[in-house]
């Protein structure tokens, strides 16, 4: 059994029963029955289901916050906003099962084709193996089984072994709403799993979310079939002179320490112009400084703990390494047990960790730029990225750095861990295979099918 933890107080929230690798023939024996229960649900049906298991999540909204904080570590309120976007991407999944079934092919529009007619369906891949983290344990879940039932598929989800509690009641409130019980098989263990169940030829694709090192050794072992993969960010934000600094403040404040920077289009680096700075400086770090940390069960706390201790400590390691190179502390860098207070940088070292790496924590760095060229130059330096985003009040300028910037996603006049739940989602230069956002993951979970229909117009 694997026990699950309270991130804040360290007490024991449940347990789950872990799968050994040994077990991935049954587990897929399961699952190969799931996908022709599956298959025999109409698209009525599986919109019906998702539809279903939407409203009953939005009744009981306030227990699967509470079971989010209490093992993911989220605040209360942010663990209340997670459920309601999980709600919306059911809900969205749902519409795409209804909507997205193909389209009219114009063959007689072609020489040759004059007398054919048809049309493409969009049909299940089969099983698909979803591999999920802990750092949104129920509405990243929605993300993979949503679309994945919509399309008709089977899914074998194996969710973060330190918050496993939300993903086992999201697929019991799908059974409840009416999903055959064997079309989601849940498994629970480490990386071995994880390796087998990929590596199995009868696995059509893997969905996962997570880092690079994991990202890699999937694509080694999966062999011939679909990866989709959302792995780690760096997020720039660039801040133009002209830019609404309140505005940028507040929404750089919100996206770097959301869920205690365990969020990978968290705001990671600041690039503000010179001429404001110091004014951009000031202010962030004197409303980072208002943040309450603790408690993530109380309703005034705005940054809870991280995962585990251990998490926290090598934040602060790696914050610690950036000082020692030269990094100049503004605020934080204090820890107890899981909590690790906001953190702000400046001068990091180019070459540093804390600059070049995922920070997945509450630290930010923040630097100053002489031209809009440097910003674009040095917002682009990281070989991965997700989002980015941009503050100013120059429409040339917003448009040409939505152009510039090589990130899946740029916010304008916005932080860049704004994401909406319908949106395409995923990387854009190193390890961007596949894109998440409901209509965008239905359709990679799904295959075309042509059908042509040879006839003539009379007798």
């Amino acid at each position: 059994m694997t026990v699950v933890r309270n991130p804040y107080t360290g007490e024991t929230v449940g347990s789950v029963p872990v799968t050994d690798a040994t077990a991935v023939d049954d587990v897929m024996r399961r699952a190969r029955r799931g996908r022709l229960a599956a298959r025999g649900l109409s698209r009525g049906a599986r919109a019906a289901i998702l539809d279903r298991a939407a409203r009953l999540v939005e009744d009981r909204a306030e227990s699967f916050a509470r079971l989010i904080v209490s093992e993911a570590g989220k605040t209360i309120t942010q663990a209340r906003k997670e459920t309601a976007r999980a709600v919306n991407t059911l809900a969205l999944s749902a519409a795409e099962a209804r909507r997205n079934a193909g389209e009219i092919v114009p063959f007689d529009a072609y020489e040759g084709s004059e007398h054919r007619q048809g049309w493409f369906t969009r049909e299940p891949l089969g099983v698909i193996v979803a591999i999920t983290p802990y750092n949104d344990p129920l509405n990243l879940v929605a993300h993979k089984l949503g679309p994945a039932l919509a399309g008709g598929n089977a899914v074998v989800l194996k969710p973060s072994a330190l918050t496993p509690l939300s993903a086992l009641r999201l697929v019991d409130t799908l059974i409840e709403a009416g999903l055959p019980e064997e079309v989601v098989t849940v498994v629970n263990g480490g990386a071995d799993l994880g390796a087998a169940l990929v590596a199995v030829r009868d696995v059509r694709m893997v969905s996962f979310t997570g880092g690079f090192a994991t990202g890699e050794a999937i694509a080694r072992t999966a062999g011939l079939k679909r990866l989709a993969m959302d792995l780690g960010g760096n997020a720039p934000v660039i801040v133009l002179a002209d830019a609404d600094l309140g505005l940028a403040v507040e929404s750089c404040v919100s996206g770097a320490f959301w869920a205690a920077g365990q969020n990978c289009i968290g705001t990671q680096r600041v690039l503000v112009a010179r001429e404001v700075y110091e004014e951009f400086r000031d202010a962030f770090v004197a409303r980072t400084r208002t943040l309450r940390t603790g408690d993530p069960s109380d309703e005034r706390t705005d940054v809870g703990p991280m995962i585990t201790p251990e998490a926290a400590r090598a934040a602060r390691d790696r914050v610690d390494a950036a000082l020692a190179a030269g990094a100049t502390l503004l605020c934080g860098n204090e820890l107890e047990g899981s909590l690790y207070s906001p953190t702000v940088l400046e001068n990091v070292p180019a070459d540093s960790a804390a600059r070049r790496e995922e920070a997945f924590a509450p630290v930010v760095m923040v630097q100053p730029v002489d031209s809009f060229e440097e910003a674009i130059e040095v917002a682009n330096e990281i070989d991965y990225s997700l989002h980015a985003g941009v503050f100013t009040a120059r429409i040339d300028r917003a448009l040409a750095a939505a152009r510039l910037l090589e990130a899946g996603g740029v916010m304008i006049n916005d932080s860049s861990d704004y994401r909406f739940d319908a949106m395409p989602f995923g990387g854009f230069t190193y390890g961007s295979m596949g894109r998440e956002g409901v209509r965008f993951a239905f359709e990679e979970m799904t295959q075309p099918k042509t059908v042509c229909v040879n006839g003539t117009d009379g007798p």
